[in-house]
């Protein structure tokens, strides 16, 4: 028999036990990589609001159209000598052109109303100074007693955002993925095993809301991460 055929036998047979050795290893590695536990962390923080957009909306009525105009003039003048006391400037207030509404052209309701002429206006603050807003907010009364009444339109609310997300977003993102390490840990110990690396991660969406009803200034910024980690016993 040729002794080279014998060893390329012997060969084949030394391979196949050493593959049969092996392989229950393998699998048994295989199927801890299968091991797997999925967590979610989470991360709040309360911000104030860095911007605000106070819109003052108010109307005037009359019977002589130019008499309304000359008086939406003056209310504005008023406005604005008001806000620009408060330490908002110029190049932060807006105002719209009037909305007038003749009721004598309308073809429901009754004509023998007391004015004809109803004009609305709104003079709007757009400022990163919340402060100085809230501050306004709270001495409005001033206004009332010149004459001018603000309305509480509810078309027009006052908006406070936040808009410095990006310099609070990788300390709540460490955060949370913290958070979901310790849940993950938990899980292990209670299942005696060993908490392995990272086999994938997610960011969720940030979301931003007001903390209450009565404080919208004060935001509530969360965000959920979720992260899959291998398990080995």
């Amino acid at each position: 028999m040729d002794k080279s055929r014998i060893f390329q036998g012997l060969s084949i047979m030394v391979g196949l036990i050493v593959l049969g050795i092996m392989i229950p290893t393998a699998v048994s590695r295989l199927k801890s990589y299968e091991r797997t536990v999925d967590v979610k962390g989470l991360c709040e923080k309360e911000v104030k609001a860095d911007k605000a957009i106070w819109p003052l909306v108010y109307k005037v009525v009359g019977n002589d159209l130019n008499t309304v105009y000359e008086k939406i003039e003056s209310n504005n003048k008023a406005i604005e000598k008001f806000l620009l006391e408060g330490g908002i400037s110029k190049d932060e207030i807006t105002v719209t052109a009037p909305v007038v509404s003749d009721k004598y052209t309308q073809e429901y309701g009754s004509n023998d109303r007391a004015f004809r002429y109803v004009a609305k206006t709104t003079v709007t603050v757009c400022t990163k100074d919340v402060d100085k807003v809230l501050a306004l907010i709270d001495r409005q009364i001033s206004l009332i007693l010149e004459g001018i009444t603000i309305e509480n339109d509810w078309d027009a609310k006052t908006e406070f955002m936040f808009e410095s997300l990006n310099d609070i977003k990788p300390q709540m993102i460490e955060e949370a993925t913290r958070n979901a390490r310790e849940v993950a840990m938990k899980f292990a110990q209670d299942s005696n095993s060993r908490l392995g690396k990272i086999k994938k991660a997610s960011q969720g969406t940030f979301s931003i809301e007001a903390r209450d009803s009565n404080t919208p200034y004060i935001k509530k910024v969360r965000v959920v991460t979720n992260v899959v980690y291998y398990l080995s016993k």
